[in-house]
């Protein structure tokens, strides 16, 4: 019986099979979920690109347009450029100086993009992160700001420059930009939803002052929102129309909205060259300023959406 015990057992050994190796299953997609992503796919990048083009069109024709005589423009619709380039700078040097307008302009708008985007930052900063008495009622005062426009206290910010005596000059324009309720707003959304209070205790743990906080940790993280808004500051006071008109009354601090507005009643408005020189010029530093900078965007609103 030992034997036929033993028997078994070898023999049951001999027909123990070795591990077979697991591969993972590959399940292939069917032809017809790959045809419909590609034609889903083909199909929205189609759209973008016509999208892309009519936004483009615009431009081009703009920049065309300058290069054309007002015969031609009047002609028809071409994409083509014209030979009148010169004459028409010459017909628009002869009335206005716009690169003085231009040179106006880039001072304010970059001092104001500076000024709003840095002191924002600051008040964001503070709101955030501190607490004290009467925050949320200035919270909810700063909201309601948002909603009255700048127009309805023109003739108020007028008299007070008068008084002052600062009119006729760039500070009136420069000045208020500290004050942004909105972009002090969007900063903050920001700043609470990428930057943990937790960093800033331990900063305060290692010895750091609330400026070099500020400076080394929080501003940094801010450049997103900060650089898209400023985006939006730098546009917005570039193409600031109203208060240089009120508030400037020599020719030669004009800037450039200002100067564009004269365009209409001059001269140069019978050679439509001449005016949609004028045009390309004044839109060329909006057009680098977004190119450089509109990658944030898109960095600033899509921050906090994923949370870990």
């Amino acid at each position: 019986m030992e034997q036929n015990a033993e028997s078994r057992r070898m023999l049951a050994d001999s027909e123990v099979q070795p591990p077979r190796e697991e591969k993972p299953l590959r399940v292939e997609p069917p032809v017809k979920k790959q045809k419909k992503k590609w034609f889903s796919r083909g199909l929205i990048y189609t759209g973008l690109i016509i999208l892309t083009i009519i936004c483009f069109i615009p431009f081009l024709m703009m920049l065309v347009n300058a290069t054309r005589t007002n015969g031609e423009i009047m002609s028809g619709f071409s994409l083509i450029p014209g030979s009148a380039l010169v004459e028409n700078y010459a017909i628009l040097s002869d009335y206005i100086n716009i690169w003085t307008g231009f040179k106006n302009s880039l001072i304010v708008a970059v001092l104001v993009t500076l000024l709003s985007g840095y002191f924002s930052a600051m008040t964001a900063f503070g709101f955030a992160f501190y607490n004290f008495k009467g925050k949320n009622v200035m919270f909810i005062f700063m909201l309601v700001m948002m909603m009255v426009p700048g127009q309805l206290g023109l003739i108020g910010f007028y008299e007070i420059s008068k008084t002052l005596g600062i009119l006729d000059s760039f500070i009136p324009l420069i000045i208020p930009s500290i004050a942004s309720p909105f972009v002090v707003f969007f900063i903050r959304q920001y700043t609470q939803a990428t930057l943990h209070v937790s960093m800033i205790e331990a900063a305060r743990i290692d010895g750091a002052s609330e400026l070099r906080i500020f400076h080394t940790i929080a501003l940094p993280m801010m450049m997103p929102a900060v650089a898209t808004m400023s985006i939006f500051t730098f546009i917005g006071s570039w193409n600031n129309y109203l208060m240089p008109l009120v508030l400037l009354f020599s020719p030669e601090k004009y800037t450039l909205p200002v100067l564009m507005g004269f365009l209409k009643g001059s001269q140069v408005a019978e050679n439509l060259g001449a005016l949609y020189l004028g045009i390309a010029i004044s839109v060329v530093p909006i057009m680098i300023a977004f190119l450089f900078l509109s990658k944030y965007i898109v960095s600033s609103i899509s921050a906090g959406a994923v949370k870990e």
